[in-house]
């Protein structure tokens, strides 16, 4: 197996962005391959985002994914993007990035490049959900002249989002758009200004941000970013998640329907947001998020990355 982590390489301040030169990064999980032996696999590569709320990357949701992953006979990578008080888009640009990566090694690592699957959790899915939504707008036009290539290069061919964060309306998640728009919620900020990390004349972003950027809570609330050309989906949630409704992936896949996008989805009826694979390797202390009813989810997934049922 190719296993190597390695940093995204963005030039922030040359894109016109405030950045804490944290950088993103890619960890590989490409099972290796025997040309002498075997014929070729062409195999899906599944593009991971961890959940934690645009504050963390949730250990659970990645390399136990990828391994999982692995297992089905797909490669994958993990992408650690940018956490406050790094703001939009920083996020949006690393996936792009990532997905370049990934489409520039697809014939090396033996990766089918047109399977190639965006997927992620909680906070992780919105930035999957705006690279899926978002890969052929204005908003990604910068980076894409970096990377010198064009729009479709860097589309996802197919996207999963579990217990995502979607809306910024009544359901939203409030703390992950806060992070993502200003850098922070306004009690990390104050306590960012009170140890003297914010900058001056009231910027309380810790150096990063000035101004009003409100509008964009709108404009990153991803029910309201779905087009025509929005990759087909695969969405799953649990009924009783109590920190980001189910009414989040219920919006998603309105707006799905209503452009005509395919998609798939289930609703499991118990098990707390950030249950990962639900078995017990991704369990928290004390089995804590371990809920064994939804491991199905990856069999499901499974059968939706190579479009067939298997058994």
């Amino acid at each position: 197996m190719t296993h190597e982590s390695f940093e995204i390489d963005i030039d922030y301040e040359k894109l016109g962005l405030k950045h804490d030169c944290k950088k993103a990064t890619i960890t590989t999980y490409i099972k290796d391959s025997y040309p002498n032996d075997q014929d070729k696999f062409n195999r899906p590569l599944i593009v991971i985002f961890p959940g934690g709320g645009y504050h963390h990357h949730s250990v659970r949701e990645a390399e136990p994914i990828a391994i999982k992953m692995l297992d089905y006979g797909f490669n994958a990578v993990v992408v650690r993007y940018s956490l406050m008080p790094n703001t939009y888009p920083c996020q949006l640009y690393e996936a792009c990035a990532a997905m370049k990566y990934v489409r520039d090694n697809a014939a090396k690592w033996d990766t089918n490049p047109d399977n190639i699957v965006i997927a992620g959790f909680s906070a992780g899915a919105h930035v999957a959900g705006l690279l899926g939504t978002k890969w052929n707008t204005s908003e990604v036009t910068p980076i894409i002249k970096e990377l010198n290539c064009d729009n479709e290069y860097i589309k996802p061919n197919k996207m999963m989002l579990g217990y995502p964060v979607i809306s910024s309306g009544e359901c939203a998640h409030r703390a992950s758009f806060e992070r993502l728009i200003y850098g922070g919620t306004k009690n990390e900020l104050e306590g960012q200004r009170l140890e003297g990390i914010a900058g001056q004349d009231g910027d309380l972003t810790g150096g990063m941000l000035t101004g009003d950027r409100d509008y964009l809570y709108e404009e990153l609330s991803l029910e309201k970013c779905v087009t025509k050309d929005t990759p087909t989906t695969f969405l799953w949630h649990t009924f009783s998640d109590a920190s980001v409704p189910v009414k989040n992936s219920l919006l998603m896949a309105e707006s799905l329907e209503a452009k005509g996008i395919p998609f798939e989805y289930h609703v499991f009826p118990k098990g707390h947001h950030g249950s990962a694979l639900g078995t017990k390797e991704t369990a928290s202390k004390n089995l804590g998020h371990y809920e064994p009813s939804l491991a199905i989810w990856t069999k499901m997934f499974r059968n939706f990355v190579l479009g067939e049922l298997v058994l």
